[in-house]
């Protein structure tokens, strides 16, 4: 009897070792980004890791080649950077679709407020095309926006859908699958 308890605590203990690799894999997923271009993918700008806490999501940024000042920095619905053209216009990265917004709360609040899932907190790119920082973003796991793309707006983003919509970031600069 002895025997047969070590023997299921064995297995039990070795199903649970072999878990452990997928059990981290879901808490921590990161996204090489890359400069959109009308052919693609065009030059690496860096790296974002994103990373569960006890209370939500980590966001670390290590980017550089960025324009400098205030940058809208948002997940978006596919995991796809490419180019899209509609009636002769390019739209960079048009493939990542919209603001990743999976309970179709249809507004643009910022991060934590109920809008898009996908409202990230804006980064600030210094003036020598470098950010390096740490974001927090509560109430959300990193498994919500695996296989997604992240993306880099030209302009600011003031959380609003006025005076201009999704906050003004404007043209898709860089973009990145998170995986």
């Amino acid at each position: 009897m002895r025997m047969l308890r070590f023997t299921v605590l064995s297995l039990g203990l070795a199903a649970l070792v072999a878990a452990l690799p997928a059990l981290a894999s879901a808490e921590k997923i990161s996204a090489e980004v890359f400069l959109t271009t009308q052919e693609g993918k065009g030059a690496k700008v860096g790296k974002a890791i994103f990373t569960d806490k006890k209370d939500g999501l980590e966001i670390k940024v290590n980017f550089q080649g960025l324009p400098p000042g205030l940058r809208g920095f948002h997940v978006h619905e596919n995991p796809d950077c490419s180019p899209t053209s509609k009636d002769g216009k390019v739209t960079l990265a048009g493939a990542a679709g919209g603001h990743f917004d999976p309970h179709k709360a249809g507004k643009h609040l910022g991060p934590g407020s109920g809008g898009h899932l996908g409202d990230l907190p804006a980064i600030t790119v210094g003036a020598d095309g470098t950010v390096k920082t740490k974001l927090y973003l509560k109430g959300v796991k990193a498994a919500e926006f695996m296989n997604r793309s992240l993306m880099i707006h030209a302009g600011g983003d003031n959380y609003s859908d006025e005076p201009n919509p999704l906050g003004g970031g404007g043209a898709r600069i860089a973009c990145g699958i998170l995986r």
